[in-house]
């Protein structure tokens, strides 16, 4: 396939939005079209974002080969690593293109001038037009055998894409707290309330950087204990998002164990502790089970599709409730919580569609850490 994607600003920075388009190779024949308004940005930010629209797009068509045509020379260069990227606002969005592109078999990126990429510009400055009256413009894919329709508010559905998933998705981006002294020295810490350490305040700021470049996210939902309020203080800060708080995405509550290591909180309780890494209905001592867990985490996932249906929501929560909400997207059983490792400060991304169908984009990314 060929994702042709433009980007504007009417300011540098200014307002800004991009547009994509996805043709079949062969044919020249339109599959998909992308275009969204994205607040104040630079060309290059809006040029990176067209970009990661139509290879987001590209992906849910099922395409094994894309060839990325943009009017950008700046984007085509550093994607195709000839130079560097110097501007820390284009770094998380470069390394997003990047992760895209690993799913592909093949990725190729092509300048070309703008005069051949008029259909990709035409998308990008309706977008930006909408967004000036005050409306904010969204157009989903379609599929080739859709006519094109005008352009439609993202509270519309999408078509069927190859997934069989219909409409727009509710987009989670679940990033984990950054370090603890607690999680530093590997202890049960649930409704324990410890504050980040140094080191995972830099966390904080590193997943708040590489979070910055999403610039869809609508709201920053976070745990109320200390360490995940922290982290989401800083993700908020770098969006611009005043965060919120939710009791559902706390921690598992471990009881007794609450501040042992896994090795005492056996010694101390052999077999209870046994049999709750056996059955997940089993709680703690004085605690929590998995279950209730995973039950509570699935009401904050409902509790969101119901009122923040196809927005992107950045949610700062904890190992248990992450993947909890991995398992409903996945629809798998409690053994995929002691087969999936999260590291302290990773991003993951779920997105659950209003047909009842979910996608697991992204899973335990750490590279903004590096």
């Amino acid at each position: 396939m060929v994702v042709e994607a433009d980007g504007g600003s009417r300011g540098n920075p200014g307002p800004a939005g991009y547009g994509a388009v996805v043709k079949d190779a062969a044919t020249g024949a339109v599959l998909a079209e992308r275009a969204q308004g994205i607040g104040t940005a630079t060309n290059n930010v809006a040029e990176y974002q067209g970009l990661l629209a139509g290879l987001r797009a590209a992906a849910e068509l099922g395409a094994t080969e894309v060839e990325c045509r943009l009017d950008s020379k700046l984007v085509v260069e550093q994607l195709a690593g000839r130079w560097k990227i110097k501007h820390p606002a284009l770094q998380p969005l470069a390394a997003q293109a990047r992760e895209l592109a690993a799913g592909f078999d093949r990725v190729g990126y092509t300048w070309i001038p703008r005069e051949r990429n008029t259909e990709a510009d035409r998308l990008a400055n309706q977008a930006m037009d909408a967004q000036a009256d005050g409306a904010q413009l969204t157009i989903p894919a379609r599929s080739e055998a859709q006519p094109a329709a005008p352009a439609r508010s993202d509270t519309q559905a999408a078509p069927t894409s190859w997934t069989g998933a219909k409409g727009t998705p509710t987009r989670l981006i679940l990033l984990r707290h950054g370090q603890t002294e607690m999680s530093a020295q590997r202890r049960y810490s649930g409704h324990g309330d410890p504050a980040l350490t140094d080191l995972g305040r830099r966390q904080a700021t590193a997943a708040a950087k590489r979070l910055s470049a999403f610039t869809e996210v609508s709201a920053v939902i976070a745990s109320p204990l200390t360490r995940t309020r922290q982290t989401a203080e800083a993700v908020g800060e770098a969006l611009g998002i005043a965060p919120e708080t939710s009791q559902g995405l706390v921690e598992t509550n471990f009881g007794a164990w609450e501040g042992l290591t896994f090795a005492e909180a056996a010694e101390r309780d052999p077999e209870l502790h046994s049999r709750w890494l056996a059955d997940p209905s089993v709680p703690a001592p004085g605690g929590e089970s998995f279950d209730q867990v995973h039950r509570r985490v699935a009401g904050v996932r409902d509790e969101l599709l119901a009122g923040r249906a196809g927005q992107t929501v950045v949610l700062v929560s904890h190992v248990t409730p992450i993947k909890s909400l991995l398992r409903l997207a996945l629809d798998v059983g409690p053994q995929l919580l002691f087969r999936l490792h999260l590291d302290l400060a990773s991003i993951s991304i779920a997105e659950f569609y209003p047909d009842g169908n979910a996608s697991v984009r992204l899973v335990n990314d750490t590279a903004h850490l590096d």
